[in-house]
């Protein structure tokens, strides 16, 4: 009779245990198990630590200043979000063009360059980065510079528009690539104007 009263002991414990692990497994916090919310891109710029993970080559450099420039004239940026974003940008940027360029006008020009393009209703709908083996490396003034072709396609009200920019970077005491200047060239690569 023993042994038949602890079988059914272990048996209602075994029931038991089954029964609040089901009920476990079906009450639980969803929350807390589900993937974590995606940043957004701007979130995703203005977060990323360049001291530790700066871009290693110009083409990385150079994209990552587009991705900074289609959050500038394709997102809805607050303030805040604008002053996140340049800062990012001028951490990009080679030490005589951020001398060039001081933080508040920059930050002013940029605001009203952006203001420009909400006017105009024109975004950029796609930029590329000419591939690695299209760079051009020369030496300058003792120097390593590199030569980079970006194009733009932006859309304007209904119609669309095609730009090209050469940016020349500069490797700094560090090693790294820093965007030194840039021209806005025309559609054969001839150097249009000069920035």
């Amino acid at each position: 009779m023993k042994k038949q009263l602890r079988g059914v002991i272990a048996g209602l414990v075994c029931i038991l245990i089954v029964v609040g692990y089901y009920y476990y497994l079906s009450n639980r916090d969803t929350k807390t198990t589900s993937e974590p919310e995606e940043l957004s891109t701007i979130a995703k710029i203005t977060t990323k630590n360049l001291d530790d993970a700066y871009p290693k080559t110009p083409r990385e450099v150079v994209k990552l200043y587009n991705e900074i420039l289609k959050c500038y004239y394709n997102e809805d940026c607050t303030d805040d979000e604008i002053d996140a974003l340049a800062g990012q940008a001028r951490k990009l940027l080679d030490e005589e063009l951020l001398k060039q360029n001081p933080n508040d006008q920059y930050i002013a020009a940029l605001k009203m360059d952006i203001q420009n393009y909400k006017d105009a209703k024109r975004t950029i709908s796609r930029s590329d980065v000419c591939d690695s083996n299209e760079i051009t490396y020369k030496t300058v003034d003792g120097s390593e510079c590199a030569y980079v072709l970006a194009s733009y396609f932006m859309k304007e009200g209904n119609g669309y528009i095609k730009s090209r920019e050469q940016y020349v970077l500069r490797k700094d005491d560090s090693g790294d690539w820093k965007i030194l200047a840039y021209k806005l060239l025309d559609g054969n690569g001839d150097n249009t104007e000069n920035e």
